[in-house]
């Protein structure tokens, strides 16, 4: 965790912490089954939280987007960043369960104030937002990467950056990350780097031409 975070987050972080090392050892116990794995954090990771929270920082990324709010943890680095530049973050997530989860760790936090949640289909969700995004988040269902990225291309600014994870890891979700990865390519104006990072991040940059 940064130096720079003040204790309250992270005191939230060390918790989050705390509970994926717990579900690790679980999974790898195998207790782990398809109807239980949705109780699961699954989150994006120290290192691609704390690369995301940079990135926002030195970018100056105030209009912030996370589809997949989950339990909250990327949230957390996210609104961080946001309170120290003076942005905001709109998290999507079609659970309210866990957005309710994730607002409780904010407030402690002291971050809830930079966040919006909206609940809902992230598709339908996506295609509501008027606001110019500077800055996104892609982790939610895999085979939705690519609607995702259709929806939000209109709606970056310029210069804006979207941040795709579980590009490498898990293994189940290699073809729908080949596919996203592809649809990327194939759009002008968006320039994207492979980043060995957490369970792998593809980093692109919103830049059309003149």
């Amino acid at each position: 965790m940064s130096d720079e975070m003040d204790e309250r987050v992270c005191a939230v972080l060390a918790e989050y912490h705390q509970r994926i090392a717990s579900e690790s050892a679980l999974m790898a116990s195998g207790w782990i089954t398809d109807e239980r794995r949705d109780k699961l954090l699954l989150p994006v990771g120290p290192e691609t939280g704390r690369l995301m929270n940079l990135l926002v920082k030195a970018g100056r990324a105030r209009n912030i987007v996370e589809v997949g709010t989950s339990y909250g943890y990327s949230t957390v680095w996210l609104a961080e960043a946001a309170r120290a530049i003076g942005g905001r973050v709109i998290t999507l997530d079609l659970a309210r369960y866990k957005q309710d989860y994730a607002r409780s760790m904010l407030e402690r936090a002291g971050l809830a104030p930079y966040v919006e949640f909206r609940t809902g289909d992230a598709l339908a969700l996506l295609a509501q937002m008027a606001e110019p995004i500077e800055f996104v988040l892609i982790d939610l269902w895999k085979d939705l990467y690519v609607a995702c990225f259709e929806l939000l291309i209109p709606r970056l600014a310029v210069g804006a950056m979207i941040v795709a994870d579980n590009m490498l890891q898990p293994e189940i979700s290699r073809p729908a990350a080949t596919a996203y990865r592809a649809r990327v390519r194939r759009q002008p104006g968006v320039e994207s780097v492979m980043l060995a990072v957490g369970s792998g991040v593809y980093l692109s940059r919103y830049a059309p031409l003149e």
